[in-house]
């Protein structure tokens, strides 16, 4: 019963952060949610200073104001300055992050609040905290993240397309009739709320990849927003079930078996993806360089043919010495061509046939309109 309660907390984390983890990796803004889970730790001691109280709710109502603080200080400094938003991280994240150290270590020592746990976080004890719900006992943090996760849910739901045109498009949202601050804020501010509730069970590292990894998983998959929603959460909960069991049977950290397995699937779908992957990106490299030697070499022989020159040019014997190819190049890019019916061979002359001087000048025309393109664009 234990393991199931751990995997139904991971899996809601997992599935609540990639949610809304797409929305970030589209406005660019994945290294704030690095900066929230670090900051967020201040308002936490704020709110305990307050109430003496690690169990109390406003702990969670302090952190959030500081993620949502923390979005609004890094935005005024990247708005009123040249300085770029990353710059803006680096220096907000940081500031707050420390002033939270030193106040633990210098104030809250005798208080079972350290770094190190709410860095990497201990899903194995996050469940024991219990509550009663409808005459129902469960562990606190499945209660909480099930609740964060539905208004995750809702808000996506009810303002997806809002959401949708304010990510691509600020000046199409204005003139549509919306303030796209306002969505940014609830955003960020869900973010915050998401943040907080999961880092208490995950820990801040776990956090940063459940909120990243599996939505730039998506974006390798699909540029369609609702695919790549689904697919981020999908992704998310497959590498906390994959993970959790991983961490069981090795007997290793579960947020750090679940992080590497997020970053698996990721380096996975990097290389293996059928259209932009590594391996088709090298498959097409390779498939291009062939296709300019055929193209060039088909070029040579139509510019020669029917001329004084053809019979030294286009000669089987020497045409190698035209093109400067390697010997085991030429005799590929000419077994290609003689196999497309590009070309035949009659008395060692290399003769072009209609459908292969069709087929090159199309293709020879279609490379120049998009130098044409290129050079239109510059």
């Amino acid at each position: 019963m234990r393991q199931l309660e751990i995997l139904l907390a991971v899996s809601l984390v997992s599935a609540a952060c990639s949610l809304l983890g797409p929305f970030l990796i589209l406005r660019k803004m994945s290294m704030m949610i690095d900066s929230i889970t670090h900051t967020i730790l201040l308002g936490i001691v704020i709110a305990f200073f307050i109430t003496k109280d690690l169990t109390s709710p406003l702990l969670i109502i302090g952190a959030g104001l500081v993620g949502i603080f923390t979005v609004f200080l890094t935005e005024l400094i990247n708005q009123k300055t040249t300085l770029h938003e990353d710059s803006s991280i680096g220096l907000v994240f940081p500031f707050l992050f420390s002033i939270a150290i030193i106040l633990i270590s210098k104030f809250l020592r005798g208080v079972h609040l350290d770094v190190d746990s709410v860095l990497v976080g201990e899903v194995a004890f996050s469940i024991i905290p219990r509550i009663e719900f409808f005459g129902y006992e469960m562990s606190k943090v499945i209660f909480v993240m099930a609740v964060i996760f539905i208004i995750d849910l809702v808000f996506i739901g009810v303002f997806f397309k809002e959401l949708k045109i304010s990510t691509f498009d600020k000046n199409l949202s204005i003139i549509s009739g919306f303030t796209p601050v306002v969505i940014y804020y609830a955003l960020m501010s869900l973010v915050s709320v998401t943040t907080v509730g999961a880092f208490n069970a995950v820990g801040s590292i776990l956090v940063i990849s459940y909120m990243v990894v599996p939505s730039a998983t998506a974006y390798l998959l699909t540029h369609d927003l609702k695919k790549m929603i689904f697919i981020s959460v999908f992704i998310g909960v497959l590498s906390s079930v994959l993970g959790f069991y991983a961490a069981y049977l090795y007997d290793l950290s579960i947020a750090g078996t679940i992080a590497v397995i997020n970053g698996m699937i990721f380096f996975l779908v990097f290389i293996f993806e059928p259209r932009n992957g590594i391996i088709r990106k090298i498959i097409n490299e390779k498939r291009k360089r062939n296709e300019f030697a055929e193209v060039t070499m088909m070029l040579h022989l139509i510019n020669h043919e029917n001329t004084d020159r053809e019979y030294t040019e286009c000669n089987i014997q020497n045409i190698n010495e035209h093109l400067c190819y390697a010997k085991n190049k030429f005799e590929k890019v000419l077994k290609d061509i003689l196999n497309k019916d590009f070309v035949y061979i009659e008395n060692d002359i290399i003769k072009v046939t209609e459908n292969g001087r069709k087929k090159t000048l199309n293709k020879f025309n279609e490379w120049l309109s998009l130098i044409h393109i290129w050079r239109c664009r510059r």
